[in-house]
């Protein structure tokens, strides 16, 4: 069973489906849902993306899939990507239920430099203006040339947008493309990378070559923190949004089936 998160204000219908069919046709159950405020789930204020309530969220989605009939509660695998990878991970640092963790192209960092001074100014505000009993201020997450209040999605930023566009034109049920201001509030306070250390089941990370939105270099440094068992696989020519598709997403779905085969038995051995 693999339980499933997608990437910063995504719904469970942009990729995911994807890669969840792959993993059934391999004999797995798989569950997509849509975080908080996002997409099909409910949650005040819309598209208030709160990184700290959606891995606690994570953790009671777990509890619902142990009910399931057609699930063996011990055989439950977290699989994230990009901000849900981040998500698994800090749910499963206290939560140590789930028999192992697939991240795929972690995003680690947030605020940019040079982008908290402006960014913080205007959260501040909108903060202020809704103690007057003024409606939450949400605004498009990145601009047609991929800029970011907090400098979101470094270089990456105009690939996330055209990402966003299309998804607005395909018309997928729930997209929303805007955020609420104070959701840049909760990812300054977010610390991902500090509770890597916390992890005590196998991890496994998925580091695009090409990442040019979560740099690999970060990835590989939240992946040394791991303590646990742990593999690295390089997705080569790869970049973060295409990492799962296309050319190779053959070879990675195998890679990471073999990776939860030996940590649902126990074998350390890859």
């Amino acid at each position: 069973m693999l339980t499933r998160m997608d990437q910063f204000n995504c719904i469970k219908e942009m990729t995911l489906p994807e890669v969840a069919e792959a993993y059934q046709a391999l004999g797995y159950n798989a569950i997509l849902y849509d975080g908080r405020s996002v997409g099909e789930s409910g949650g005040q204020h819309q598209n208030l993306v709160d990184p700290i309530l959606m891995a606690e969220d994570l953790s009671d989605v777990y509890t619902y899939v142990t009910g399931l009939p057609s699930v063996d509660s011990n055989e439950i695998v977290l699989w994230g990507m990009s901000f849900g990878a981040v998500i698994s991970s800090s749910c499963a640092a206290v939560d140590r239920r789930p028999k192992a963790v697939i991240m795929v192209c972690p995003l680690f960092t947030y605020v940019r430099s040079g982008f908290a001074e402006k960014a913080f100014a205007q959260v501040t505000k909108d903060r202020i203006s809704q103690l007057r009993g003024n409606a939450p201020h949400s605004v498009v997450p990145f601009t047609p040339r991929g800029d970011n209040l907090i400098g979101l999605g470094g270089d990456g930023g105009l690939e996330i947008y055209n990402l966003m566009k299309a998804a607005s034109e395909i018309g997928h049920p729930g997209f929303r493309n805007r955020i609420a201001m104070q959701t840049y509030r909760k990812l300054a306070m977010f610390r991902p990378m500090e509770y890597m250390d916390m992890l005590t089941m196998p991890v496994m990370m998925v580091i695009p070559e090409l990442d040019n939105i979560s740099p690999p270099h970060e990835q590989m440094k939240g992946f040394q923190r791991i303590t646990s068992h742990k593999r690295e696989y390089h997705a080569s020519g790869k970049g973060h949004l295409n990492v799962v598709t296309g050319e190779g997403s053959q070879e990675l779905i195998a890679a990471t089936e073999q990776f939860i085969r030996n940590a649902l038995h126990h074998d350390s051995n890859e």
